[in-house]
């Protein structure tokens, strides 16, 4: 719950028309949008510039969420310099099988890696539509979010001093810890969590990609996920149980795993390479409803998070954003409050039919290594109807883009 206002009456008080918590990709195209309408706005972030634009992070975006970084002139690198992916691969009974879902669609993925989208949205913000952020704050907390008016302060990194910061509208964009979500009124919100009960090691490699598509192998060790980032580094993917020890995974086991889990015939061998990263990640997802809550508005995965087993989470945020910005922009400059008053409502209908997928995809994805030989029987037949069933295909083709009644 947010803290009552300090220092109610020092006549020192900074006012912005929006407080923008956190510099992820969905605070920062929120921050643009308002600068492109003329909205004054300030960013809050708790780390560095050069932190945000190096955190390895997502990598998958849909063609969707690119159009509408376009249309709001934020995607010139993005066209320039991003790859495409039409065809995706799922590897299983050691057996490559070949999806070509744009051949179906007509719409592809563009892979660019998170900082560097960070980078662009950043430069575009701070540098040439001069806006203001503010780097390495700390203690940031929100107050008074369900009055009308609210106001965020901070201890400045430069003084330790803490600034009061006023404004109309506060955007909580500050992630799965950031303060934000804690500062939603407990009575009116609710947390739907789900906790799949597996990890994945996420691994980096410095390597070039083994494929020119995505892999996804089902196989009784476990999951494993080949994708590519740049033409000399490729994300790797592991199924592990949930809190393993990175340091469990020296380099010689992962890779023995890695062929093992992607083997396919007459498949080419995995190019190796030094592990870049190495972190385990906890699967399990979580939704708030509502999203706002007086003065307060979430996006990204302070409102949701999604675990990386569909590559949704950036394209989630990215949805939020545009939305957010573009209601916050429509009210300030014109008084109109419908795109505000509906914006939960309009998000959550995406965010629902993500997680949807993203659980039906962890059962595929899963299912041989359930120990469970129904379940695995189910898993096969599932992946073998893609291959078999137009309808299936086109129907897994469309929530894999996301343009499944969204487009």
């Amino acid at each position: 719950m947010t803290q009552p206002s300090p220092h109610p009456n020092s006549p020192s008080r900074e006012r912005f028309p929006v407080v923008v918590v956190g510099a992820g990709p969905a605070g920062l195209t929120v921050a643009n949008i308002l600068r492109a309408a003329s909205v004054d706005c300030l960013v809050l972030e708790t780390e560095s510039r050069r932190f945000i634009e190096q955190r390895p992070r997502a990598g998958v975006l849909e063609e969707w969420a690119v159009r509408a970084l376009e249309r709001h002139g934020l995607a010139a690198n993005l066209l320039e310099r991003a790859g495409r992916h039409t065809t995706c691969e799922f590897r299983f009974d050691g057996v490559g099988h070949r999806f070509p879902y744009t051949d179906l669609t007509g719409h592809h993925h563009f892979v660019y890696p998170q900082p560097l989208l960070v980078t662009d949205l950043v430069r575009e913000y701070a540098d040439v539509r001069g806006g203001e952020i503010r780097f390495g704050v700390r203690d940031v907390t929100l107050h008074d979010t369900d009055t009308d008016r609210p106001s965020v302060s901070y201890l400045c990194p430069e003084t330790g001093r803490r600034r009061v910061i006023h404004c109309d509208f506060v955007a909580g964009c500050d992630g799965a810890r950031g303060v934000s979500r804690s500062a939603l009124v407990p009575e009116r919100a609710r947390i739907a969590r789900h906790d799949y009960g597996i990890g994945w090691l996420a691994l980096l490699a410095e390597a070039p990609p083994s494929s020119d598509c995505v892999l996804f192998g089902v196989h009784p060790r476990g999951f494993a996920g080949h994708m590519a980032r740049s033409a000399d580094v490729t994300r790797y993917y592991l199924q592990c149980p949930p809190g393993d020890d990175p340091e469990n995974w020296p380099h010689e086991r992962v890779w023995t795993e890695l062929r093992q889990r992607l083997a396919a015939a007459d498949a080419p061998p995995l190019t190796e390479g030094r592990l870049l990263e190495q972190r385990v990640l906890d699967m399990h997802d979580y939704v708030v409803e509502p999203m706002a809550s007086g003065r307060l508005f979430l996006a990204g995965d302070a409102a949701h998070l999604t675990a990386p087993i569909a590559a949704k989470g950036m394209n989630l945020a990215l949805h939020d954003a545009f939305l957010l910005g573009d209601a916050l922009a429509a009210y300030m400059t014109g008084g109109d409050e419908g795109g505000l008053a509906g914006y939960s409502a309009a998000c959550l209908r995406r965010v629902w039919d993500y997680q949807e997928f993203s659980q039906w995809l962890s059962d595929v994805y899963h299912g041989t290594a359930s120990g469970d030989p129904f379940h695995a029987g189910t898993t096969l037949a599932r992946l073998r109807r893609l291959f078999t069933s137009p309808a299936a295909a086109a129907a897994f083709a469309e929530q894999y883009l996301g343009t499944a009644g969204h487009f």
